[in-house]
């Protein structure tokens, strides 16, 4: 049994209610045992409990179909543990159609074809590396996230046909810290890390975690990259 899973065990023992524990299921269950370490501070939070209430009021009185299944809500954790993220790449919200969203963002499961933005995200590949096999078929991008691409939405989880319908749910509130544990801890390590920010939520995001920390200069060993969101309606 790993220190992190015993953490886990031990934080459910001693710091929640049944009912409490009953709420953070999903997240006992299936967030990656670092990155529920890390994370373990906002889960008793009423924003974080508020997100909880929010999405059995979603399941179980509107009875709406929530994407993506609840299984991979967190598998931007599990498939790029803390310890192994070298890239950040920030989208907005999952994909709202059936055997779309799995968890990552600008992904898609297999055999759905690569969406629009990713399309573009294909073609500048292959406009900078001759050697990359644009296969505009293939969505599926859980092989950048096992070498260390963290694929994260800012919203985690959105009503089927309905796009942004969990942006303010209080997931932003999370993912925000999300990014922020990445920061502090390899601001203190020295681990490199990567951040390719397309549009202006991203940007905003990540500027504003900075700005907080009110910080001379980013450290040497973190890289911001900006540029427009890869939709077909920004990129050109």
């Amino acid at each position: 049994v790993s220190q992190s899973t015993t953490f886990k065990s031990k934080y459910a023992d001693e710091n929640l209610s049944d009912l409490q524990r009953k709420m953070l299921s999903l997240e006992i269950d299936t967030l990656e045992d670092t990155w529920f370490e890390k994370l373990s501070s906002e889960f008793k939070k009423p924003y974080f409990l508020g997100i909880k209430s929010f999405l059995a009021n979603e399941k179980n009185v509107k009875k709406a179909t929530i994407f993506p299944p609840e299984e991979d809500v967190y598998s931007w954790s599990r498939l790029t543990p803390f310890k192994d993220v070298r890239v950040v790449i920030i989208g907005q919200d999952p994909y709202h159609n059936f055997n779309q969203a799995h968890g990552l963002a600008f992904s898609v499961k297999k055999p759905t074809p690569a969406p629009p933005s990713l399309k573009n995200i294909y073609k500048e590949l292959k406009n900078n590396y001759d050697d990359f096999q644009v296969d505009n078929k293939v969505g599926d991008l859980t092989c950048w996230a096992e070498q260390g691409v963290l694929l994260l939405n800012t919203a985690l989880t959105v009503r089927a046909h309905n796009a942004n319908s969990h942006a303010k749910c209080g997931w932003s509130q999370f993912t925000r810290r999300v990014v922020e544990v990445l920061i502090e801890d390899r601001e203190k390590t020295g681990g490199d890390l990567v951040f390719l920010l397309w549009g202006n939520n991203a940007i905003k995001l990540v500027e504003g975690i900075f700005a907080q920390h009110k910080a001379a200069a980013i450290a040497d060993n973190i890289l911001v990259l900006k540029s427009v969101h890869t939709t077909p309606l920004s990129a050109s």
